[in-house]
């Protein structure tokens, strides 16, 4: 190796290291990867969107370093995907050997057999003797169980691939579970918010505010125009809501019709504020059904608004903005809570 490059390599992560220390960045190989990239300067963009996590939040948070990570350091194919792509192709070559092995093996029991006819066919012309019936006889008992034996390892085969189909469907489905985004609307999973908000937390990030937004009637949508329309209306806000992000406000979609905003170094009147001006947003949305050319107006949002308390819990933390939430549903909807 180039000794310029072990010297710069060595001052880079001498850069790294400390600023990873500074911003609480756990010392993963991704994280040094991207912490790495950053201080190379080679990636103008990557240490734009980085300098912004830090000027917003004080520290790098997980979930977003992970999205720069994969956008700009990483391969595009994953780890897990290409794991699992192996184990697909090892079990087809597997498979194919065995489906390879039978069908030669079925070929030769074939070729036994037509030869074992003809000599069936010739004892009773020539009138042979038992013993050479027996002979006969014996012969096409060896090929068969030679055959049953390789039609029983094919299948024990099958069996086994049925197993580890299985077995992946299990992790592609945990794979999908851990992903970041989702996939109807773009936007950071539960997943993400779960990991995000613990890392806040666990910061001390002073001045965290959290908006839950809840569709309103979103049942109806589904009733009266169908799930296609539904997940239409669910692409149209979280569309809505990611285009409103600023100031470090990142948004996830929580589940079902409901999404959560997390806004850093922020207050109750600044978040309530950014949620009063979304609501406004949201309910100018207007989509049109393709089977009846209808078009849907009615789209509102309730929210519910709360700031982080000091020595408060996660889960009460998200309980005080869900229950504003469900307070702004029982006056009416369409309005946003604390006043």
């Amino acid at each position: 190796m180039n000794k310029d490059l072990i010297i710069k390599s060595a001052a880079n992560l001498k850069k790294a290291v400390p600023l990873m220390m500074k911003y609480h960045v756990p010392t993963t190989p991704l994280n040094y990867a991207l912490w790495y990239s950053y201080v190379s300067n080679d990636i103008p963009e990557l240490n734009a969107k980085l300098d912004n996590l830090i000027a917003n939040y004080n520290v790098c948070p997980p979930i977003q370093a992970e999205s720069l990570y994969r956008e700009f350091v990483a391969d595009k194919s994953e780890s897990s995907t290409w794991d699992v792509r192996q184990c697909i192709e090892k079990m087809l070559i597997q498979l194919d050997q065995s489906l390879t092995d039978t069908n030669s093996d079925t070929t030769q029991f074939q070729e036994a057999f037509d030869k074992t006819f003809v000599d069936i066919h010739r004892v009773e012309e020539d009138g042979c003797s038992v013993e050479d019936v027996l002979v006969l006889l014996k012969k096409l008992e060896s090929d068969s169980k030679n055959m049953q034996r390789s039609t029983q390892f094919f299948s024990q085969s099958l069996a086994t691939a049925k197993d580890e189909i299985a077995s992946l469907k299990v992790q592609l489905q945990k794979s999908q579970k851990q992903a970041l985004y989702d996939s109807l609307t773009g936007l950071l999973n539960r997943h993400a918010f779960d990991a995000e908000l613990s890392s806040f937390l666990n910061n001390d990030s002073p001045g965290l505010c959290l908006i839950m937004a809840d569709i309103d009637y979103f049942k109806n949508f589904n009733e009266q125009w169908g799930h296609l329309l539904g997940d239409q209306v669910l692409k149209a806000v979280g569309r809505k809501i990611n285009d409103s992000m600023r100031g470090g406000a990142t948004a996830y979609r929580f589940g079902g019709e409901e999404f959560v905003i997390l806004l850093p170094k922020s207050n109750l009147r600044i978040a309530r504020h950014f949620a009063e001006t979304l609501r406004k947003l949201i309910e100018k949305l207007s989509l049109k059904d393709k089977r009846s050319a209808e078009t849907i107006k009615n789209i509102t949002c309730s929210f519910g608004v709360a700031e982080f308390e000091n020595g408060e819990s996660l889960s009460s933390f998200i309980t005080r903005a869900d229950d504003y939430l469900y307070q702004a549903k029982r006056l009416g909807r369409n309005r946003v809570l604390p006043m």
